[in-house]
Parts: C-alpha cells; structure tokens; sequence
C-alpha cells in the first residue's frame, strides 16, 4: 500500500495514501529527520536521523516501519575540507539506488559535499574520491556553502535508463553529471546564472536548490535554483531559465514534475533568500504544462494571508495524481485528483524537512 513519509524536526511520521491521508505511525519521536528514501527494488527505507548529542545516524526497515536497525554511517577517514579542517560528517542529506541491473547500489549525498557509494546495500560505504578530488573543489568561489558553513549534496539522479549516468546537485557549485559510473565527473552548469557572483555565468559556483529527472524522456532535467527554475532538454548539457514573470517570483526551493508528462511542473515561491517567506504572506503553488512558457497559480484551498509557511527543498512529492508538501510550520496539505484542490492533512508538525512516497 502506498505510503507517505514525512521526516519532520522531531520524527518520522508515516501516513497510508489509500485515496485520502491517514496516519500509520511515528517513529524516532523527538529527532530530527534529515533524509528519507525507498529503495523498491527490495521493500528497505532508509531514514537519516540527527541526533545533537551522538551527531548523524543512519537507520533501515525491512518491515515498513515495524522494525528498524542501525547502519554504518559513511566515514570521511583522513580526508580534508579545502580549508585544511578534517572533513567530519555534518548531515545526511539524500540517498539514491541504482537500477535492476546493479542489485545492491547505493549513492549518498552528506554535508559537507561528500558522495558515497555502496555496492553492498549498505552495509558499506566508501567516498567517490573523483568527485571529491575534482580540480574545481580548492577553488573558494567554486564550491562554497550556502545556507550551510560548507558545500553539500542535497539532490541525486540515477538514470532510470543508465545506472552509469549520475547527476548530483551541489549548493554551491552546481549540477555535476557521471556517465561512467563515477569513474569522471564533468559540470553542468551551461545556461544558469549565479546573480550572487562577479560573473553569473561562471562554469561552476551555481546554487541549485532541488534536481530532477523526468522519469520516461529522461533527457527532460529541472531545477529550482537560487536564481530561477531552470530546464534541460538535452541531459543537462544546457539549461534555460523558464521562470514565470507577471507576479510569480522565481527563488524557491521546492519542485514537483509529472511522472507521464514531461512539459508539466509545480513550484512553491519563497520572497527572497533574505527574508525566506511567502511571497506577500500567502503561500501558492505554480503549475506549467508547456515546459515553463506559462505559468499559473494552482492554490486553491490554501490559506489566505498571512502565512508565514515555505517548503524546502525535499518536502514536496507528485506521485500520479497524487501531490503532498509540508512547510516549516509543520502544516501538511495534498491534492488528489487532476483538478488540484489543496486540504490540509495537519497543522499540528513541526518543521517537515522531507517528504516522499513509498509504494511499500
């Protein structure tokens, strides 16, 4: 049965999706829940949980929740950060699997921006030291933190059609794509600005905020970056700034794609990355269906203003007709159907740092 985990500041909630929300469970009540993913390919969640005294754990159910055990967190050993500090793990960000033919591959994504891979489901994990020795890394304007004192990898793509081809997301430096394995890594940055910077237009020092690959015509990429939502028709190589104009701000962090229509996205406005509200107090969702030539408010059901709610990065999901977000005031709303209609599900969370569906 379809399932809903929301990873919240203080647990991991379950919700069942069978037509209408409804609660399920709670799990690791009052810590922080960073990360959360499915692996359908054998049943597992994965579920990264920060703990202030005892720092990052890494935590697997094979059993939906009934049961969880404790992983091996991914360890930087003797490495250091470019400013000669020993890189120490400072949170779990995003785990992604391989596809059928690479049973038992994993890629995660911390802070500070370290990749890891797992051949083995994770019961290991070893550092892709070719992302982490890139040339472009010593470089301060190159990779540098944003919201964060260091650069970290928040979104992973595997190719549904490659496992050999990767794309990460790094805030800041940018998209970077592997098509060997993570044997070489070449940036994919052509086409986005970096307003914040001397030259907007530098090859790396971009800031994306979320990544995403359509599932079916998988040269279809978007972003929601600090500077616009972005597309690409041609696997990243160039990008083009489709953000709304007419009253639709273009800084954000969430974003949501169609799993069968590759032109159609949602977006959730935040005002500024000063001031990190909604844009005039009211939170809205934007739609496109003609790849961003247009856009339009879908936020029907929503609160009036003053609402001080924004999504971030990972907390917004589309799975069918099927769409969920929860906000940084712990307010979760969804919509079923093809004609977007916005309930609240609770206003009673805390912050909701994650959200996905589960189809286990």
């Amino acid at each position: 049965m379809r399932k809903a985990l929301i990873g919240t500041a203080k647990g991991l909630v379950v919700l069942t999706i069978n037509g209408y929300p409804q609660l399920h469970s709670i799990h690791f009540k009052g810590f922080s829940i960073t990360m959360v993913h499915a692996d359908e390919r054998i049943g597992r969640w994965w579920c990264g949980v920060s703990h202030k005294h005892w720092g990052q754990k890494l935590h697997y159910s094979d059993d939906c929740g009934i049961s969880w055990k404790e992983a091996r967190v991914p360890n930087f050993g003797d490495v250091k950060l470019a400013n000669g500090q020993p890189a120490k793990l400072r949170q779990l960000w995003c785990m992604a699997h391989a596809n059928e033919d690479r049973p038992g591959e994993l890629w995660l994504g911390t802070d500070p921006g370290g990749l890891f891979h797992s051949t083995d489901n994770g019961e290991s994990f070893s550092l892709v030291h070719t992302l982490w020795d890139h040339p472009s890394r010593s470089d301060p304007m190159k990779w540098f933190g944003a919201g964060s004192d260091y650069p970290f990898i928040h979104s992973i793509v595997v190719d549904p059609n490659d496992s050999d081809r990767v794309y990460i997301a790094v805030s800041c430096a940018g998209v970077f794509e592997t098509v060997d394995g993570g044997k070489t890594w070449e940036a994919r940055n052509r086409g986005l600005i970096a307003a914040y910077l001397p030259n907007p237009h530098v090859e790396i020092g971009h800031d994306p905020h979320m990544l995403l690959q359509h599932p079916a015509e998988t040269n279809v990429l978007w972003q929601q970056n600090h500077c616009g939502v972005f597309l690409s028709k041609d696997y990243g190589a160039t990008w083009n700034d489709v953000s709304g104009e007419g009253g639709m701000p273009n800084y954000g962090f969430a974003i949501a794609i169609d799993d069968r229509q590759p032109g159609s996205a949602w977006v959730i406005p935040v005002e500024s990355d000063e001031e990190r509200v909604a844009p005039d107090l009211k939170l809205e969702v934007y739609q496109t269906h003609d790849f961003g030539r247009h856009w339009e408010s879908v936020s029907e059901g929503l609160p009036e203003a003053p609402a001080f709610d924004i999504v971030l990065r990972q907390a917004f999901v589309k799975k069918g007709d099927f769409m969920l977000f929860g906000t940084t005031n712990g307010n979760i709303y969804y919509s079923r159907g093809k004609n977007i209609h916005w309930k609240i599900f609770t206003a009673n969370l805390t912050k909701v740092n994650t959200v996905i569906i589960a189809e286990n």
